[in-house]
Parts: C-alpha cells; structure tokens; sequence
C-alpha cells in the first residue's frame, strides 16, 4: 500500500509539474492531483522539493525497448529502431522536457535531470558506433576522424531530440513524416561516419574470391 502510494504520488507530480512548473507545483496540487491528503504526501516524502527531485530523477530515466544488437548485422535498420524508440520516449515526455528546460537556468538540479535521458542515450550510441568498427562497418582508413564520428553521433542525437520536442509546435521545419524523417537521419548518419554497405572484411572475401576464380571460354 505504502508503495502504491508512492506511486500514485509521483506519477500526480509529474502531471502537476508539467502543466504548471516548479513554483506552481504545490504540494495542494499534487495530493488533491494523486487523490490523497498533504499529510499522506508529506509523510512520504518530508517535502515538496524531496518529492519533485524524485519525480525528476524517475522521469528523466527515458525507457525504450529496443537495443542494439551485440553484432551488427544491419545498421541501417538496427539504428532506426533504436532512434525511433528514442524518438517515441521522447514524444511521450515532452511535456515535462519542455518544463525541465524551461526551469534549467534557475534550478540547475533541473537541468542534470533533463540531460540524464540524452546524455544515456549518446553513450549508448556510442557505443553501437564502436562495434560498427570493430567489425568492419567502419573502415580504419582515416578519412573520417573521431573527432567527426563524435561530432555525427551529437548531430544525430541532436536531430531526434529536436524533432521529438518542437514537431507539434514547428509543423513548417518538420515537413516529412516522422518514419521518413528519422530514416533520413540515420542514413545522413552512416555516411557521415563513413559506415560501408557492408563489412570490410566481407567485401574483402568477396573480392578475393572473385579474382581467383576461374572463367570457362564458351
């Protein structure tokens, strides 16, 4: 009961706290939004500012199924997946995002709770770029720095976290629908961090078994 509580709370605190901010999140709001008393609140959780970070820290966790595989098999598809459940997360939070940012410069607190969701989300691409490379997706050939292979992966996210949070209020900027637009990201995505059709290694064998076969004269 105790955690169901909790619950309920959290979830009312957030409804609260996208629609009318930090200031106006009171903690009248939240319980009569959460269909308890302010004692109830306040035994849970000692005060309004205790609540609210609690609710951000949860919040801010973005949750998506899809991962990326331990081997890639096929980027293309494999990255538009994992950016359209990334997309989809943040569709679904945009309401508070917009509150956080709109609250950052006052509350830095704030600010480490908005970032928390994009910056997991950038480690985690990051790390599905260095498999593309450690099996052969990404050639070692130096024409594309990791300077220019980070500088991607912060456009890319940055991309998908700018269409998630202004499509509906910037329909001018964001003509295509989403499924094409997010397509179009990864594909800009690949070519800028110089990801092949297909691995190095294989092309290689490809090759090789096409220059030492043997061509029968008709």
């Amino acid at each position: 009961m105790i955690d169901d509580h909790r619950q309920r709370i959290i979830h009312a605190a957030a409804r609260v706290y996208a629609q009318h901010g930090w200031r106006g999140a009171t903690t009248r709001r939240i319980a009569e939004e959460a269909g308890v008393n302010e004692v109830t609140l306040f035994r849970q959780f000692g005060s309004k500012d205790a609540l609210l970070d609690l609710m951000m820290q949860e919040c801010s966790r973005i949750k998506q199924e899809a991962t990326f595989p331990q081997e890639p098999v096929d980027p293309e598809q494999e990255l538009l997946d994992w950016v359209s459940a990334h997309h989809s997360a943040l569709v679904s939070m945009r309401p508070i995002v917009r509150q956080m940012m709109s609250d950052a410069e006052n509350r830095p607190d704030v600010a480490d709770c908005a970032t928390h969701g994009p910056s997991a989300a950038m480690a985690h691409l990051h790390d599905y770029v260095v498999k593309l490379r450690r099996h052969g997706w990404i050639t070692e050939s130096g024409e594309v720095t990791p300077a220019e292979v980070r500088a991607a992966a912060t456009m890319l996210m940055g991309a998908v976290f700018a269409d998630g949070m202004n499509r509906d209020i910037m329909p001018t900027m964001f003509t295509q629908p989403v499924p094409e637009t997010l397509r179009a990201y990864v594909r800009i995505f690949l070519r800028g961090v110089g990801a092949l059709q297909e691995p190095a290694h294989r092309a290689a064998r490809t090759v090789e078994r096409d220059s030492t076969s043997t061509t029968v004269p008709e």
